[in-house]
C-alpha cells in the first residue's frame, strides 16, 4: 500500500474506529447528521469485494484468485447525499453486505494488501468532494493520518457480542478482533493522537453527546 497521503485544505475528516459492534457506525451515522456531513462506512467498501468474490466462485482465501478478480472490477463509490454508496459493476449489492455468509469471510478479504490499497484510494477520494465522517478499522491510523479528529470507539466483550445477536449476526467477535488486529496490512490499533471512548453503557444520544465533546477538544468547531 502506498503511503503517499494526499491533502485536501479544502475538506475534512473525521476518523471513527473501532472493532465489531462497538456502535462506530451508529455514532458515525449520528454525529454525520448533527454536523451535516456525509457518512462513509468503509466497511462496506471490504463487504462488497467479499459478495463480488462469493457471487463469482473465487475463493476469499486465495489472495492470488482474489486480487485477479479485483483487477476486472468496477467499483464506484458515491453518496446518496447523507451516506456512502458503492456499486459494484453497476450493481448495489444492498442488504446481502450482512449475510452470513460476507460476516464469515471479509476479514480474509481485508487482509489482502492489495484489496486495502485499492479501497484506501478510493476512501481519501472523498475529500475531493466533501467533509466525511468515516468509519472503519483504518481510518485514524492509514487513511486519514493527518486529520486531527480522530475517535476510537470500544466495549466490553460480551456488549459487543450481545449486539450481534441482536443484529442476528452470530459471528464471533473475538474471533473478528483477532483476525483483524492480528493482519500484517492496517492492522486495528487505536491511531496515534486518537481518544478512546468506551461505549459500553452509552445511549445513543449519549455517546452522541460525548463524541461531540472529544471533538470539540480536539479542535472541531462544534
Amino acid at each position: 500500500m502506498t503511503d503517499s497521503v494526499p491533502h485536501h485544505p479544502q475538506h475534512f475528516a473525521i476518523a471513527i474506529d473501532g472493532p465489531a459492534a462497538s456502535g462506530k457506525s451508529t455514532i458515525a451515522r449520528e454525529l454525520a447528521k448533527r454536523l451535516g456531513l456525509i457518512m462513509v462506512n468503509s466497511g462496506a467498501m471490504y463487504r462488497a469485494v467479499t459478495w463480488q468474490a462469493l457471487k463469482s466462485g473465487v475463493d476469499p482465501h486465495d489472495p492470488h484468485a482474489v486480487i485477479a478478480m479485483l483487477d476486472r472490477l468496477e467499483i464506484a463509490c458515491g453518496d446518496d447525499g447523507v451516506t456512502s454508496t458503492i456499486a459494484i459493476n453497476g450493481t448495489d449489492p444492498g442488504d446481502e453486505l450482512r449475510s452470513p455468509q460476507v460476516n464469515a469471510h471479509v476479514s480474509a478479504i481485508a487482509a489482502i494488501p492489495e484489496v486495502r490499497a485499492r479501497l484506501v484510494a478510493l476512501q481519501r477520494d472523498y475529500l475531493n468532494r466533501t467533509d466525511v465522517v468515516m468509519e472503519g478499522r483504518d481510518i485514524g491510523s492509514v487513511v486519514f493520518p493527518d486529520t486531527p479528529y480522530k475517535i476510537y470507539v470500544d466495549a466490553a466483550e460480551h456488549v459487543r457480542a450481545a449486539r450481534r445477536v441482536d443484529m442476528g449476526e452470530v459471528d464471533s467477535v473475538a474471533k473478528r478482533d483477532a483476525a483483524d488486529s492480528r493482519r500484517a496490512t492496517a492492522p486495528l490499533m487505536v491511531a496515534e493522537g486518537a481518544t478512546v471512548l468506551d461505549n459500553s453503557d452509552h445511549t445513543v444520544e449519549s455517546a452522541l453527546e460525548a463524541t461531540l465533546a472529544i471533538l470539540k477538544r480536539q479542535g472541531l468547531p462544534v
